[in-house]
């Protein structure tokens, strides 16, 4: 039957025997005339290892050596050796005397996929190159797969790095303010997160602070932080106030999404000369206030929806105000939701009995002691969300 069109053809399964009997290379051509002419088999001949080594170097898609053991210049044995230096994707059928069973344990301890026994029986032949494929391409089969997810092992470090490098990573962040000190860090659970941190001066007195979450993992949860990030920032530098931005970039992300991701956003803006801190929080973690001499405070929540579910969300606008010297605390849930190797979480409680200690704290020893707490929390247990915190310090004193 012809192969379709969308059917390639068959590649023909390319044999080398290396025999020194001269007779050997007519009775096959005999035997497989039919195999041959119909382009199933196509067989190379070689007299000894020496030539076989050459015929491989010069046609490296040969796919099963057949080879005798006893040979000149170069036996099966030594053949076998040197074809597992060369590193090719083929297999290797060795051809002894019946009674020969020390010789073929050797060779296939030396990698021969299979043997056969002289006289050769030309029907056990077809039988053993025909499983003798099936190995191979078994093998090679791996192989692709091999190739493939190391080719996608590639393109997720090289993602990872993207989405590491689009968020601010450079501290001190604004060497030249002396009036907040702000430091952040995120760790994805995978190659690539759906978690996100953002700050950027909105104006010269207002210091816009984001922190998200998006639902899911992996790509498709990298792709949605990406879009909600750009948006988020985007709209957040033309002034507005937070809940005017939740409420537009909800609805840019409501407009085309068939992935039905959402994401959970809180948004503030510092007022860094009088220490007002205006927010709006979509869904997010209520983040904690750090006041010298004071437990962490949880700011209070504004009850509104997570953004990218609902398109016609409007949502409220809060206020705080930090002292000199506050502190304040932004997080995920993969914080307070990270697990010991029991299935234990972290816990809210555990985080406010960890910054009840830290109030006096610089914002980089803030995060990273957050971040190590839950790490040695978590001990062995594989890191199950993106861990992301932010903190800033109110320090007008020093402006």
């Amino acid at each position: 039957m012809e192969p379709t069109a969308t059917e390639s053809p068959r590649k023909p399964i390319k044999l080398l025997v290396v025999d020194d009997e001269p007779d050997l290379e007519l009775l096959i051509r005999q035997k497989f005339r039919r195999q041959i002419r119909s382009e199933e088999y196509r067989f190379v001949f070689a007299r000894n290892g020496v030539e076989a080594l050459h015929t491989l170097q010069a046609q490296p898609d040969i796919d099963i050596v057949l080879s005798d053991i006893n040979m000149p210049e170069m036996d099966g044995l030594t053949l076998l050796m040197k074809l597992n230096e060369l590193n090719l994707l083929l297999k290797a059928v060795i051809v002894s005397a019946y009674g020969d069973m020390s010789n073929i344990r050797t060779a296939m301890n030396r990698g021969a996929a299979d043997f056969l026994t002289k006289p050769i029986d030309f029907q056990d032949f077809e039988v053993t190159v025909a499983k003798t494929v099936k190995q191979l391409e078994t093998l090679r089969a791996a192989m692709r797969e091999h190739d493939q997810l190391l080719a996608i092992r590639h393109e997720l470090d090289i993602a990872r790095d993207i989405q590491l490098s689009s968020l601010p990573r450079t501290f001190p962040a604004f060497p030249e303010r002396t009036d907040f000190d702000i430091f952040a860090q995120m760790l994805p659970a995978r190659d690539v997160g759906g978690d996100f941190y953002d700050f950027f001066l909105v104006d010269a007195d207002r210091l816009g602070l984001v922190i998200g979450d998006v639902s899911g993992k992996g790509i498709p949860a990298a792709l949605f932080m990406a879009v909600s990030r750009s948006l988020l920032k985007s709209t957040a530098l033309e002034g507005g106030s937070p809940a005017d931005c939740l409420r537009h970039v909800n609805a840019l992300l409501c407009l085309d999404n068939a992935s039905e991701m959402f994401v959970t956003v809180f948004y503030a803006i510092l007022n860094t000369r009088t220490g007002d801190l205006a927010y709006s929080n979509g869904g997010h973690n209520p983040p904690y206030i750090l006041r010298r001499g004071a437990p962490p405070e949880a700011l209070p929540g504004t009850g509104d929806m997570v953004l990218g579910a609902i398109g016609e969300m409007s949502y409220r606008l809060k206020q705080a105000t930090l002292e000199p010297g506050d502190s304040v605390f932004l997080y995920t849930d993969g914080v307070t939701e990270a697990m010991d190797e029991s299935g234990q979480l972290f816990s809210d409680q555990r985080l406010r009995t960890f910054l009840e200690h830290v109030h006096a704290a610089t914002p980089e020893q803030i995060v990273h002691g957050v971040i190590d707490d839950v790490k040695r929390y978590a001990g062995a247990a594989q890191q199950s969300d993106d861990l992301t915190a932010l903190a800033v310090t109110f320090q007008p004193e020093r402006a």
